[in-house]
């Protein structure tokens, strides 16, 4: 399950991330480039995933019987 939960949280950084960055219009070529909607978006995703990778990470393991 920790794995599973790094992963989800690794693929939304890098989402938020790509996002930031075109909502900001740093990375531009397409149709979020420059919208403001996108910056937000991004800087939302990024935060989920650095929550999960915290959540994920911090949690202690259940004691196994």
């Amino acid at each position: 399950m920790k794995i599973l939960g790094n992963i989800v949280g690794v693929v939304l950084l890098l989402i938020g991330a790509l996002w930031t960055l075109q909502g900001s219009n740093v990375l531009a070529g397409s149709a979020m480039s420059g919208q403001s909607q996108w910056l937000y978006i991004g800087i939302v995703l990024l935060v989920v995933g650095l929550v999960a990778l915290y959540w994920t990470n911090m949690r202690k393991p259940m004691p196994r019987r």
